[in-house]
């Protein structure tokens, strides 16, 4: 740590002494504490403030490098951080801690709203990312130390998260550490095996691509190209992926060294390019050129692969400046000021992806359909794209003509009406590959069509198709979804005024994120939101608020109160109380839940949860309206499925928050893994509603040693 503080005083002398106070400061908020290796706690920010110094990040990073923990683990307030660091500092800080109370599992199941949560944090101030990124290079550099079960949980999330954001922000000196570091944890055999295969061939390599390297500087003084040459071992978790797709042997993977040639200029890397085809062989349909296509991080290369004594080596191209944003990509690219929190238009530029994902977040219909914008904008591959005109274009794969209509202009994408790819005009659905010619067919008074949600890829087309619709036909929009809700709540027994009427309305609202009454019906007009999510929730709300009574409309067309007898089974099939009713046991629906019906064969209607993944493989004419149609003193069967570690006590701690919470318990059932010292149980409880089942999920999964709660 005093190595640290002369670094520091070195590099940053304008700013030594507040740096000076942000360590002296943490080091007396942590005193005491100490991490599961058994040292002192305060090495932990130390190690971060060296990673990110070592790359050369501003001062107010590092200052909240210092500081990163101290919100969540000692008792130092906002207010005492503000006072005695600003509040571009406190910013920072609670960005930090903001990412680190979000729970990550994998790609698949991260929760949706946890990572709305996240990239909004991130898109504040994209330094808050950085600081995360060198906190968790860190945890995974010191994971030796952590039970094997949080090993593999956290060099999990690492993989599946971290990584992969590290790539989109084209860092690679913290993507490929993340990467090995993941690997060695959760494949430590195939690790293992990649590592002794490289070794076994270190020495014969590294002669050979001595000479190479040699051969190519000299080429470079006969022709007077300033520049260097080095070797690159390529990381481990890219040759195991390598095999992995592929399905080949590390023997037969052909970049597991490469040459790199830093040059001045762009036209000296096609010079060179030219002379090592001369010297050597390419291997056709291995070259690659990224400088006139870009990938969407920036990143700018040529690579191609030769032949050398029966040996392959990928030769990479590229001039210093590209070299360096190939290195740090953000971070290349900070043009943070001391004393400012500016940025300046070519780093907004870099982060163009994460602004078009804030901003179609706006429209989105929810959390899962924002959820998926992220998983297409942040871990898709690319296709690249080019226009009539000789323009480059990156959008993910799986794009259309309509993406990259609206990529180029809002305008174009709207007045879009067909489109050539490599002069054969083909349907707008059409999938867009590498190398394709696109030309956007127009025609003016034309608007885009709703189906085109069906088949966009990018969120920002989807955003701005929605935009249209709620621009150009709003008034359209809001009678059309008026009606469609006074249909619906007619056809279920109900007057749709006084439904709006509850006391919770305002709330309901604010849940499917729209403003007003009038946006509501704009929704619904469009097909941002469905009658059947809407109605379902003023309805269960009519009911809470009026247990014993129900909305009959008679002829005259107007609702009017009417006591009725209570569905026995707490659900109304098509508006009727008298089917007989059972609860699927697939996804255990409760009141809360938005339902469907199915009609089985001589058993009467099974009510499954809409979302309920069954749903989709069942026969369409036999799904039939369903309601919850519950009192207060209605309960409910619900299967809870926990894994905790397998410590003593865990499963009295469980039960101990049922009982305090007054729950019945139907049954219980635990299997042990003791090898993984894991405990999977799976626990019936009889609840009231879906509020009440998620008060107790939460209470449950705070409990020291479980990890995961769900339904």
């Amino acid at each position: 740590m005093d190595a640290l503080l002369v670094k520091l005083r070195k590099n940053y002398p304008d700013r030594y002494a507040e740096l000076k106070h942000a360590y002296e400061f943490a080091a007396a908020a942590h005193e005491g504490q100490k991490r599961s290796s058994g040292e002192d706690y305060f090495i932990h920010p130390c190690a971060v403030v060296e990673i990110l110094a070592d790359y050369g990040f501003d001062s107010s990073t590092l200052i909240a490098a210092f500081l990163h923990d101290v919100l969540e683990d000692t008792a130092v307030t906002p207010e005492q951080l503000s006072a005695e660091f600003g509040e571009e500092i406190l910013r920072l800080v609670e960005g930090v801690t903001k990412l680190d109370k979000l729970k990550f599992t994998n790609r698949e199941e991260a929760q949706a709203e946890n990572f709305r949560k996240f990239f909004m944090a991130v898109a504040q101030d994209l330094r808050v990312i950085i600081i995360k990124l060198a906190d968790r290079l860190h945890n995974m550099r010191s994971l030796g130390y952590r039970p094997p079960d949080k090993q593999q949980s956290v060099a999990r999330e690492t993989l599946d998260i971290y990584a992969p954001l590290a790539g989109r922000l084209g860092i690679s000196f913290f993507k490929c550490e993340l990467e090995d570091l993941a690997m060695m944890y959760l494949y430590p055999d195939e690790y293992k095996y990649i590592t002794e295969c490289i070794s076994k061939k270190r020495g014969e390599r590294q002669q050979l691509i001595d000479g190479m390297m040699e051969q190519i500087r000299e080429k470079m003084r006969e022709l007077g190209v300033e520049g260097e040459v080095n070797g690159r071992p390529k990381h481990i978790y890219s040759i195991y992926k390598k095999m992995h797709q592929l399905h080949i042997d590390v023997d037969q993977i052909y970049d597991l060294l490469a040459v790199r040639i830093i040059v001045d200029t762009v036209k000296d890397c096609y010079t060179m390019l030219g002379e090592v085809h001369t010297v050597w062989k390419p291997i056709p349909g291995r070259f690659k050129d990224y400088i006139a296509m870009p990938k969407a991080n920036s990143y700018q290369s040529l690579h191609t692969t030769v032949v050398a004594d029966g040996e392959t080596f990928e030769i990479q191209i590229r001039t210093r400046e590209m070299h360096r944003i190939a290195e740090y990509g953000i971070a290349a690219h900070w043009k943070y000021k001391e004393g400012t929190t500016g940025v300046d238009t070519d780093l907004d530029n870099k982060v163009r992806w994460l602004r078009e994902v804030m901003d179609a977040e706006k429209d989105v219909g929810g959390a899962k359909e924002f959820m998926d914008a992220i998983k297409i904008n942040v871990f898709d591959d690319e296709v690249f794209v080019f226009t009539p005109k000789g323009d480059v274009y990156d959008l993910p794969v799986g794009s259309t003509p309509v993406d990259l209509a609206y990529k180029i202009h809002s305008e174009l994408g709207n007045k879009c009406v067909g489109a050539k790819i490599n002069r054969k005009i083909v349907t707008l659905s059409t999938k867009l590959q590498t190398g394709d010619i696109v030309e956007i067919l127009t025609q003016s008074g034309k608007g885009p069509s709703l189906d085109w949600l069906k088949f966009v890829r990018t969120a920002g087309a989807r955003a701005r198709i929605r935009q249209y619709f709620k621009r150009e036909q709003r008034d359209e929009n809001v009678r059309r979804g008026k009606e469609m809700l006074e249909r619906e709540a007619k056809r279920r027994g109900y007057n749709l005024s006084a439904l709006m009427q509850v006391s919770s309305f305002d709330s309901i609202l604010q849940r499917m994120s729209v403003a007003s009454e009038e946006d509501l019906y704009a929704n619904v007009g469009f097909g941002g939101l469905g009658t059947n999510q809407v109605l379902t929730r003023l309805v269960d709300a009519f009911r809470k608020q009026n247990p014993d009574e129900h909305l009959e409309v008679t002829s005259d067309g107007v609702g009017h109160e009417a006591a009725r007898p209570r569905s026995k089974s707490g659900v109304l099939i098509n508006g009727n109380a008298n089917f007989a009713v059972r609860m699927a046991h697939c996804c255990t629906p409760v009141p809360g839940d938005e339902i469907v019906g199915y009609v089985s064969r001589g058993r009467g209607v099974s009510v499954h949860r809409a979302d309920c993944p069954n749903v989709k493989s069942m026969e369409p004419e036999r799904l039939i309206d369903a309601v919850w149609d519950t009192g207060e003193d209605s309960s409910f069967n619900v299967t809870i499925y926990i894994t905790a570690e397998n410590s003593g006590g865990i499963l009295a701690s469980v039960t101990a928050y049922i009982a305090a919470a007054k729950m019945p318990i139907t049954a219980a059932n635990v299997k042990v893994d003791r090898k993984e010292h894991i405990a999977d149980m799976t626990i019936g409880v009889m609840i009231s509603g879906l509020d009440e089942l998620e008060d107790l999920l939460r209470k449950i999964k705070s409990i020291p040693g479980v990890l995961d709660v769900r339904r």
